[in-house]
């Protein structure tokens, strides 16, 4: 038996469609996904519409991650508090905006964590970013990774939000993350994710990097404007496209340091656009 492990699509249909595809050409008939559906790309409705049909189609599990988190919290606070034409909240606005009723609901039947598997097989915990938290990493460099990884029901945990891939051992556990569909870091512009096959008490993992359209990608987000709805995000998303380099996470926090410096507080997502350009030329440098 294999299983696809996809994580963090973050709206990318297009890189969605090729893993679909290399999975499909390989067997796989059971799919895991680990949230983050959609976010700063074009068109997400292209990408719900692709998730709707797999799910139809194939034995797809489903978990929630930080983005749906965001779509939820919008809404029950009102729909207040993100702008257009604004670096911090225009590409979850454009998103947000785009998202149907049906969407909304499949986010909110969702739970931030759950245990699956096959029998005969070793179990998964499956998560976003933590067991306990869908924004918490869980890196080798971080002490909460082997807490977590000790005190884990299963044998496998298996987590998105970091998009990079990892594998490690520890407590006779293996932890697993199959890197990001829509927005990979440190992946040369491929996307990436999971195949797991499953052997007679054992699963072997194949983490898959592959090539597609990202000028295609970017095409899309040049007929939605989002340049305009989000000037210094997509910037960023830009570069992570092509590159793999840089992340929206690093920016942001730059340029809300360099907003606490001149202001002396700075409290998401109130972060005038000045230091949002100014961390970009930063990180250009």
């Amino acid at each position: 038996m294999k299983i696809a492990v996809l994580s963090d699509i973050h709206g990318n249909h297009i890189a969605l469609a090729r893993c679909v595809e290399y999975a499909l050409s390989k067997g796989v008939k059971t799919f895991f996904f680990l949230g983050d559906y959609v976010g700063e790309l074009a068109y997400p409705e292209r990408t719900m519409e692709l998730l709707y049909r797999l799910s139809d189609a194939y034995d797809c599990t489903f978990i929630k991650g930080n983005k749906e988190i965001y779509w939820q919290d919008y809404r029950e606070r009102g729909e207040k508090g993100w702008e257009d034409q604004n670096s911090t909240t225009g590409a979850l606005l454009y998103g947000y905006r785009r998202l149907t009723g049906r969407d909304l609901a499949f986010f909110g039947s969702l739970p931030i964590t759950r245990v699956a598997g096959v029998e005969g097989l070793p179990q998964f915990t499956l998560c976003h970013g933590s067991p306990k938290r869908v924004n918490e990493d869980m890196r080798p460099d971080m002490a909460q990774t082997y807490m977590y990884m000790e005190t884990a029901k299963t044998e496998y945990i298996l987590c998105g939000h970091t998009h990079e891939q990892l594998k490690m051992a520890h407590a006779g556990r293996c932890l697993c993350n199959p890197g990001s569909v829509g927005m990979p870091l440190q992946s040369g512009g491929r996307t990436q994710f999971l195949v797991l096959d499953g052997a007679p008490g054992q699963w072997k993992e194949e983490f898959i990097s592959l090539e597609y359209d990202v000028e295609r990608v970017i095409a899309e987000l040049r007929e939605e404007r989002m340049e305009v709805h989000a000037p210094g995000w997509t910037f960023v998303t830009q570069k992570v496209l092509r590159t793999g380099k840089g992340s929206h996470g690093t920016v942001l926090k730059r340029a809300m340091e360099l907003c606490r410096q001149e202001q002396g507080n700075c409290d998401w997502p109130q972060i005038p656009e000045r230091f949002w350009q100014q961390a970009i030329r930063e990180m250009q440098d």
